[in-house]
């Protein structure tokens, strides 16, 4: 196997950092290093050209005029090692802020080989001392809401420092994103594309006693990040509102054409069809666009079966019984609670088991 895996380093207005570690990854060993200028401007013209000549001959320095985003510069990289060099095992990203040692790089780098089929992440402990608050909460919070919207469960959401596979990279190229959410669209892609993930433990490096200066914007970029963790959330809303309106409008026609030749049996038969009609809609609208699923069709089709019945059962024992406890409540109010709680758990239940698809080993 091919153990070539270039150094990928983003960077936007560095300072003397992206010059410390390029003397640590060369003092290790490290040859081929790539470094992408994401539009700097000519302030950092000197840095760079500094940074050039220690990675030379091997490495390389990428560049275009305006500042596109994180993911734009890891794209560049990405496109550039497919090209010169598809050979290669992988890619490490690291960033040039002080954040990743040479070490670290070298034990994703380890795990990447050791993994060629995983995404290694360099994780973060946020438990020790010294660490920001903010960092801790946000770091808890991403890890919460992307366990429950996308099923992940990885320790340190937003680690720069990741071992990619050369055969993921052409994915990774498909990600329209460009910014700091880029990062988080490339773990939820892992699901879609059957993509283990691997987590190194690296150290937790902060330097705010130096007034280090982020790019990072907490109220624009969380924004973003947390946009691609709800935009999956939202089409199962979408899903599911589109579903119950379909379910109305089909069972409305089907009592006005068999009204008249099944007086009887009407709505009994306008329900059982319509509800027939939107729950083929609502699967495939899941199996295709929400959950991506890579499963067997005719299996998930006989779980989604099993879940609906299971849920439509729990609905009225559950409405019954809540009315029974509480006569004074009228029911409607308590059937909107019942089905909210049911709403949440049938997407974890959908997620975990009804379209899950085959996943890889590590």
């Amino acid at each position: 196997m091919n153990t070539d895996t270039p150094i990928i380093i983003p960077s936007y207005e560095p300072d003397g950092r992206l010059l410390a570690l390029l003397h640590q990854l060369l003092q290790a060993g490290f040859s081929t290093i790539i470094i992408v200028d994401d539009g700097s401007g000519d302030s950092y013209h000197g840095i760079f050209a500094e940074a050039e000549r220690l990675i030379q001959p091997t490495g390389v320095l990428l560049s275009y005029p305006e500042n596109q985003g994180k993911g734009y510069a890891l794209k560049t990289a990405f496109r550039y090692v497919l090209e010169q060099m598809p050979d290669a095992a992988g890619v490490i990203t690291a960033d040039s802020d002080g954040q990743h040692t040479a070490e670290c790089i070298g034990k994703v780098r380890e795990g990447l080989l050791q993994n060629p089929g995983s995404l290694i992440l360099g994780v973060r402990a946020f438990d020790g001392e010294g660490i920001p608050w903010k960092s801790r909460f946000g770091n808890k919070l991403t890890r919460k809401v992307m366990k429950y919207v996308s099923g992940i469960d990885v320790s340190d959401t937003q680690t720069g420092l990741r071992g990619i596979p050369t055969a993921f990279l052409a994915d990774c190229l498909a990600i329209r994103q460009n910014r700091f959410e880029y990062e988080m669209e490339m773990l939820l892609l892992t699901t879609e594309k059957n993509i283990p993930i691997t987590e190194v433990p690296i150290a937790t490096i902060y330097d705010s006693a130096e007034n280090h200066q982020t790019h990072f914007n907490p109220f624009v970029d969380s924004v973003r990040i947390y946009g691609v963790l709800g935009r999956k959330f939202l089409a199962f809303i979408f899903s599911s509102l589109s579903s119950s309106l379909i379910d109305l409008a089909f069972f409305t026609l089907f009592c006005h054409f068999l009204k008249a030749g099944h007086p009887e049996g009407y709505i009994i038969l306008s329900t059982a069809f319509a509800r027939i009609i939107s729950c083929t809609y609502n699967f495939a609208v899941n199996y295709k666009t929400v959950f991506k699923s890579s499963g067997d069709i005719a299996s998930s089709a006989a779980k989604y079966v099993l879940l609906a019945v299971v849920q439509m059962s729990c609905s009225a024992l559950l409405v019954n019984g809540g009315s029974l406890l509480l006569p004074k409540v009228p029911e409607t109010v308590i059937k909107i609670i019942v089905d909210t709680l049911l709403f949440f758990a049938s997407y974890k239940i959908q997620q975990k088991f009804v379209f899950r698809g085959k996943k890889k080993t590590a």
